[in-house]
C-alpha cells in the first residue's frame, strides 16, 4: 500500500489530543473586531475540540497525526 499524503492546510489548523480527538482554534477572530463585543472576543480565545461528527473527516486529512 502506498504512503498517504498529509493535507498540509489541515495540518496547520488541527492537532491531535491525547484521547484521539483534535484541537482547533476559533473562527471570527482575525479582523473586523471593532464591532464585536469584548465578551465575544474573550470567548473566542484559546482552543476547542473538533466536534465528534467531524473527527472522521479530519482523521482522513491527517493520517499520521
Amino acid at each position: 500500500m502506498p504512503k498517504l499524503k498529509t493535507n498540509k492546510s489541515a495540518a496547520k489548523r488541527f492537532s491531535r489530543t491525547g484521547k484521539g480527538g483534535f484541537k482547533r482554534g476559533h473562527a471570527y477572530k482575525r479582523h473586523i473586531l471593532t464591532k464585536k463585543s469584548g465578551k465575544t472576543i474573550r470567548q473566542l480565545r484559546g482552543v476547542t475540540q473538533v466536534h465528534a461528527s467531524d473527527v472522521r473527516e479530519v482523521n482522513q486529512l491527517l493520517p499520521y497525526a
